[in-house]
């Protein structure tokens, strides 16, 4: 009777779409409210308070979560894993195993049966209230524990409650007067949006939650120096200096130094991209200074990391090392790996300065390996230019020519050439120009395009001096697709029907990169199951007479 668009507009209300069914079939079975009605009349009435409190989750939970947010009022804690095994016998929950957590979720049409529930009890506004304060707990704990040994581990916990961190700030940006909550989960969460493919829409989250709430405390100043870093990286210098300009006027209002020592180490940022090293270097100063009578390792780490790489901009080759190893000591005192690899990129960018390959080479892969392990497309993406100006510098002309194009297809991803590291662009267009003279343009297009066909792994691997396939980087070039070279590997996985669980080990990256990979995967092909992404690769096979593992 409808056409698939049809049908998807009247989804929003499924109860009242599939209101009709087979006479055959018994009359609770003939439209799906009372299908559900009548498994909700099977439950206790527990039961039946649970399933609608489990309502608020998106994306599922585990246990910690489900027994904070959906005890008291009559359903102690202790008798939460009671309701949820109940509830998983009657097939209302289901079970999934994620990196070794159980956790616990409601089909979407269960899940909006649950909520109507909830309404109808009036309970809605407290549980989602709930459900905010747990997943705010959540990000200011992850802020705090992010600068040390257990880093991964807690960027993998972000991802895998991403769509509840969603639904939380949703619920801050709808709820009258709860916009700055919205602006201190926003920005606890700022190496989440970083460190995974979530850039776009930190700022976003951000922006809205600046526009709703204007007042002038340390948790907007805060907010506003984490949101011009995303800016920064997006490009927009004006944006973000307009943003670090009232969070300076709200610190020095405040006297909170730790807010000036981001304002200053972003400042310093934009100094650098616009090429005013002097300036910069007065700023990373301060925040180094600032950072260190706050106690903060951590703006106190990213500030030498700068101040390393504008010395080496200027040419003082002894303060850049010098000030390179300081920001790895202050990573490795900590335990920390995500800024201790981009402080080895900066001291490796001094070292190939002052001609020392062999070591820049090994600092340069050893920061990307850690950076693969992350899947992080910033890190990666310096690590392989790098990489390209090395083998330029000691005339590898091909290896830099293909190393340029893995780069390539990492910029593409990222949306811009050395984003945030816009001094070192000379560097690039230096090693561009050499190469392409050297080789000629013919070979020059050949092994970049060779470069940017590589799947992921592929590339990272043939950086890394790894086994690569160069024939699988050509055929991939000419195969048009909407996909990058890893979101394409593991669309290919997906269809084989590993698990996340076994694609993340295949490529030696981590669950929630994994993740991300297939939820961009679908956004970009407007799919919403993995079955479709198989038979998307199915397709594109029989079409290149290549399979799923080709």
């Amino acid at each position: 009777m409808l056409s698939v668009d049809q049908l998807l507009d009247r989804l929003d209300d499924r109860f009242r779409l599939l209101t009709g069914g087979s006479r055959a079939v018994l009359p609770r079975h003939q439209t799906l409210r009372a299908l559900i009605d009548w498994s909700h009349l099977l439950c206790t009435e527990p039961e039946r308070v649970l399933w609608g409190r489990m309502s608020v989750f998106a994306g599922g939970c585990d246990l910690e979560a489900a027994e904070d947010v959906c005890s008291g009022d009559g359903i102690p804690r202790a008798d939460v894993v009671d309701l949820i095994a109940a509830l998983v016998e009657k097939s209302i929950l289901s079970r999934e195993d994620q990196g070794g957590v159980v956790r616990y979720r409601l089909l979407e049409s269960i899940r909006q049966y649950g909520r109507e529930r909830l309404a109808e009890a009036g309970q809605t506004a407290r549980f989602r209230r709930r459900h905010r304060d747990y997943y705010g707990r959540l990000a200011a704990e992850a802020r705090v524990r992010l600068f040390g040994p257990d880093q991964i581990a807690w960027l993998d916990r972000l991802q895998v409650e991403h769509t509840n961190l969603r639904t939380a700030l949703d619920y801050c940006l709808s709820a009258p007067g709860e916009a700055g909550a919205a602006l201190r989960i926003g920005a606890d969460l700022l190496y989440h949006w970083i460190t995974s493919f979530y850039l776009a829409e930190g700022r976003r989250w951000m922006d809205r939650a600046l526009a709703l709430d204007t007042g002038a405390d340390e948790v907007r100043a805060r907010a506003l120096w984490s949101s011009s870093w995303l800016a920064i990286i997006q490009g927009d210098l004006d944006g973000a200096a307009a943003m670090l300009e009232e969070s300076r006027a709200i610190g020095e209002r405040l006297g909170c130094g730790e807010v000036l020592g981001y304002v200053a180490l972003y400042s310093g940022m934009i100094a650098m991209f616009r090429q005013d090293a002097d300036a910069a270097i007065g700023l990373y100063e301060e925040a180094v200074e600032r950072h260190i009578a706050a106690g903060d390792p951590v703006g106190h780490a990213l500030a030498l990391i700068r101040l390393s790489l504008a010395h080496s901009f200027l040419g003082d080759a002894a303060l850049a090392v010098s000030i390179g190893e300081q920001g790895v000591a202050v990573c490795e005192a900590h335990g920390e790996g995500w800024h201790r690899a981009y402080a080895l990129m900066a001291l490796g960018v001094e070292v190939w300065r002052q001609g020392d390959a062999a070591r820049a080479t090994a600092m340069e892969q050893e920061s990307l390996r850690f950076n693969r392990s992350l899947d992080d497309p910033l890190g990666l993406g310096v690590n392989l230019e790098v990489l390209a100006w090395l083998a330029a510098t000691g005339d590898q002309y091909a290896r830099a020519a293909r190393l340029l194009g893995i780069a390539h297809s990492v910029w593409k991803a990222v949306g811009a050439v050395l984003s945030g590291y816009g001094h070192l662009v000379r560097y690039h267009d230096v090693c561009v120009d050499d190469t392409r003279r050297a080789l000629g343009e013919q070979v020059f297009h050949k092994e970049f395009e060779c470069g940017a066909g590589l799947s992921g792994e592929d590339g990272l691997a043939y950086a890394l001096n790894e086994a690569a396939s160069a024939d699988t980087g050509e055929r991939d070039a000419e195969e048009p697709s909407p996909l990058t070279p890893r979101e394409t590997q593991i669309a290919r996985l997906v269809a084989e029907g590993a698990s996340n669980k076994k694609i993340a080990a295949t490529l030696v990256i981590s669950q929630r990169t994994v993740e991300g990979h297939i939820e961009h995967i679908m956004n970009k092909l407007g799919f919403n199951s993995r079955v479709q992404i198989a038979g998307w690769i199915h397709d594109r096979g029989r079409a290149t007479g290549t399979g799923p593992g080709g």
